[in-house]
């Protein structure tokens, strides 16, 4: 347990950056998962819309520092060319 008043502030701190945190990483991973969703239906436009979604989402998370930023390069290329294969 922290006994100094920085160290209880931190540790409260630290439990409301992991809460937005996890939140964000949550948020992220839904907007994927539905740009693989469409690419995996087959549906070209669909993917296509939820792709122009999820890149703001990406984009900001490595602005937040959730992930780093050549995972949401990674991400974004991988998500574009199945996109761009489907037809």
């Amino acid at each position: 347990m922290a006994n100094t008043a920085q160290a209880r502030k931190r540790a409260r701190q630290s439990l409301v950056r992991r809460e937005r945190n996890v939140a964000m990483k949550s948020k992220l991973r839904t907007f994927v998962k539905n740009v693989v969703k469409a690419i995996d239906s087959g549906d070209k436009p669909l993917a296509s819309k939820n792709y122009k979604l999820a890149m703001p989402v990406i984009d900001s998370s490595v602005s937040k520092g959730i992930i780093h930023k050549n995972k949401a390069a990674r991400y974004k290329s991988r998500l574009n060319k199945q996109i761009i294969e489907l037809s």
